[in-house]
């Protein structure tokens, strides 16, 4: 494994903060959407990201010039219409939502660049990632069912973070590796509660329906994973919480980056795990320092599940 990653990242959205610090007043503007919190991850851990998307728009001139100071390599077509923002107000320590908007549904011409460019990259890449857009409306999930076929057909291992309808096309694509939440679970109708045994069903499940492995995050409980024939919780020493945010796309950027860096797949789960939980120390999403992961890997422990 060359530590090569592609992520299909169609939607990207322009993010902006409004914070205090002390007596002023800040405004950040960053690129942001889950592909683009996942790559930033994987650069950290030292993964060689190329990055497709679409953008558009007066917003998208500024995505593409924020992008291009993420570390990875990008490949953009042209959105018809303009990319999505949103405006969050953050001077209490919370997030307080302002103003969004997800962004224009991606119209056939744009899909079709959008899907041969990806398609491309990922043929060329260890590992391709499938990250879903601000919502679901924006990308057909059609568009997820082909690729994860037509790059499983040449041998690509995905990974794919997903929920709803592009979870389910991406299944019957075919995938290495499904990560899902527990809140997803539920919410698609997959589990009827959070409970163990209703999660392991609905990992089960999954596996029946086409993902080779399944890693179910759980927020502040430890993660599900089902691979080979092994059923086991994640467990890692608990942290203290800055921002819960962004924690499940890290854990999928740390499982991805691991995996193509040539780690097996206990060892993937397990970066996974602690880019997650590093996430969650810090302020910002995909963010973490490598040499804090890398030493808390060495502290999650895979615990297998007596189902009995």
């Amino acid at each position: 494994m060359d530590g090569s990653v592609m992520v299909f990242a169609p939607a990207p959205v322009l993010t902006v903060t409004v914070e205090q610090q002390a007596d002023a007043l800040e405004l950040h503007l960053h690129p942001g959407g889950q592909g683009v919190w996942q790559a930033r991850m994987m650069v950290s851990l030292g993964a060689d990201v190329t990055m497709c998307a679409a953008v558009g728009g007066e917003v998208g001139g500024v995505l593409t010039t924020l992008l291009a100071e993420e570390g990875v390599t990008l490949r953009t077509v042209a959105h018809e219409r303009g990319s999505g923002w949103y405006v969050h107000d953050r001077r209490d320590g919370r997030r307080e939502e302002v103003a969004e908007d997800p962004g224009a549904p991606l119209v056939r011409h744009d899909l079709d660049e959008l899907y041969n460019i990806t398609l491309a990259e990922g043929l060329r890449a260890s590992v391709c990632v499938l990250s879903g857009p601000a919502h679901p409306s924006v990308v057909d999930a059609e568009v997820y069912r082909r690729l994860a076929a037509d790059l499983t057909a040449s041998d690509r291992r995905i990974v794919a973070d997903l929920s709803g309808d592009q979870l389910g096309a991406v299944l019957a694509g075919g995938v290495a590796l499904v990560k899902v939440s527990h809140e997803e679970l539920i919410a698609d109708g997959r589990a009827e509660d959070d409970s163990r045994p209703q999660l392991i069903a609905a990992a089960e499940q999954l596996r029946a329906d086409g993902a080779g492995s399944v890693l179910i995050s759980r927020a502040d409980r430890p993660a599900l994973a089902l691979f080979e024939d092994r059923l086991v919780e994640l467990q890692v020493p608990p942290l203290q919480v800055a921002d819960h945010r962004g924690a499940g796309d890290s854990m999928t950027a740390g499982v991805a980056a691991a995996l193509a860096q040539g780690a097996d797949l206990p060892t993937a789960l397990r970066t996974g795990v602690a880019a997650g939980a590093l996430n969650v120390t810090r302020h910002g999403l995909g963010t973490g320092r490598a040499d804090a992961i890398k030493a808390l890997i060495d502290h999650v422990r895979l615990q297998p599940i007596d189902e009995g």
